[in-house]
């Protein structure tokens, strides 16, 4: 059911709003490591390295997916906060053409050239084969993964949490059900994995296709919603083309860091690959707060309500310094042991390496929740252009820190790499975020005192 954000207390909106979206995203989390350790314990720590290793390319791709139908849906749930339905149903109709656009050139061009960013990732000769394989197959289902997250972008972008949610569940235990068929039960090894997760995303989006055309009857468009309008793609391309790039610069960042990474061997890969998956897991409220945030301020700012959006972040703020002492406290003690479900780890070498990544991480984690809340308010604002620049950001400082700190630190050096990147996202996006409403309200209060005047 659509919900309107623009009336209500803040905290109880963005919290109902959230935990579906947490519970989604804890589902995904749990079948992706589901995945690794099917992988790595039927097939070994070469196995696991060389899932792994694909991570940030995965991400890169998969993330520019998911910015670009954000920022498509952007545009959605501020039609949706103005009460436009004429202007919602438009902008749906133009997000199908370009997501046919970007299914089809992103499929080849990645298939064409995967085994040159294999190599310029410096994967291991003896998992190269193995990771070419499970990689292709991911590009193949490319088209599955933009209609899924288009349409669950939509839901979200209308109030409706719960709908992307219900489908994750079944995509989730899909996947599962089949990595232990195709990788514990029959020989197809590494790509079975891929070929699982494919087969999951497709009978997922197709059901959620049906689901949400049959739903909602507000993003059904006809004929004259359809008309191509370069005006409307030109909106759309402003609002999602930024969003994909912060995303992709993300992963860009960690490329590089992924590729000093993978020349310190398979052991050290698959132990960072298990602690990332693990870390991710007890991290996870950060991207749904986040993505709570995108709807409420983009239905709020379609609404004119710039001081609801200015309590939401304060509201979303306060929730992120409270879960981050209780996630800081959780991998000081507890996440560490947990890799051992992974792989076999006699020598305890898995867990320690992994111990030690987290151990310098925790301590900033509450700038990584602040990134997510200051982003997706922008994001919801309409601005895409200072999210994609804290992305630059995190780049720079990424690049900067592997280059100095991994030939004096080794691994200690690579785990240094993300807390540098999470403060220095945070540059542009507070600063910015923070003059821009307060020139909003600046405007509407005058705007207020005008009328009042007037009135009188």
């Amino acid at each position: 059911m659509a919900k309107n954000m623009t009336e209500g207390k803040p905290l109880k909106l963005i919290l109902t709003f959230m935990v579906p979206v947490l519970c989604g995203g804890l589902f995904q989390n749990f079948y992706n490591i589901a995945d690794s350790m099917i992988v790595g314990r039927f097939l070994g720590v070469d196995a696991l390295a060389s899932v792994g290793s694909t991570t940030y390319v995965n991400f890169f791709v998969v993330g520019w997916i998911l910015g670009i139908t954000s920022g498509f849906s952007i545009l959605i749930a501020q039609a949706f906060g103005a009460g436009d339905k004429k202007r919602l149903k438009h902008f749906m109709a133009m997000s199908v053409y370009v997501c046919i656009f970007f299914a089809v050139v992103m499929t080849i061009g990645l298939i064409l050239v995967n085994e040159w960013i294999l190599r310029a990732i410096n994967i291991p000769v003896n998992i190269f084969d193995m990771t070419s394989g499970y990689i292709r197959i991911i590009y193949a289902g490319l088209p599955i993964t933009i209609l899924y997250n288009m349409l669950a972008a939509t839901a979200r972008a209308l109030g409706d949490s719960k709908t992307p949610l219900y489908f994750l569940i079944i995509s989730s235990l899909l996947n599962i059900a089949l990595d232990i068929l195709f990788v514990a039960a029959l020989p197809f090894g590494v790509p079975g994995a891929a070929l699982a997760t494919v087969i999951s995303q497709g009978v997922s989006a197709v059901l959620c296709l049906i689901y949400v055309g049959k739903k909602y009857e507000i993003i059904r468009f006809g004929r004259e919603d359809s008309k191509f309008s370069v005006q409307s793609i030109w909106e759309l391309l402003k609002m999602g083309v930024p969003m994909g790039l912060q995303f992709s610069i993300t992963a860009l960042s960690g490329m590089i860091v992924q590729s000093s990474l993978n020349m310190l061997g398979e052991t050290y890969i698959a132990s960072y690959t298990a602690a990332n998956k693990i870390q991710n897991v007890i991290l996870q409220a950060y991207p749904s707060l986040g993505t709570a945030m995108a709807t409420y301020v983009g239905q709020n700012y379609g609404a004119g309500k710039y001081d609801r959006i200015k309590k939401g972040v304060s509201t979303s703020v306060l929730i992120a310094g409270m879960y981050s002492i209780i996630t800081m406290t959780a991998a000081y003690f507890f996440l560490a042991p947990m890799v051992q479900i992974f792989a076999e780890d006699p020598t305890g070498q898995l867990q320690e390496i992994a111990g030690q990544m987290l151990h310098i991480c925790l301590w900033f984690y509450f700038p990584l929740g602040l990134i997510f809340i200051y982003r997706n308010t922008l994001q919801g604002l309409g601005n895409g252009l200072v999210p994609m620049l804290g992305g630059i950001f995190e780049l720079i400082a990424r690049a900067a820190a592997v280059r100095i700190l991994f030939e004096p630190f080794q691994f200690a050096g690579i785990c240094m790499t993300d807390p540098a990147a999470w403060i220095s996202a945070l540059i542009p996006l507070i600063p910015y975020y923070y003059w821009y409403i307060h020139k909003k309200l600046k405007t509407e209060s005058k705007a207020k005192h005008a009328g009042e005047i007037k009135a009188v």
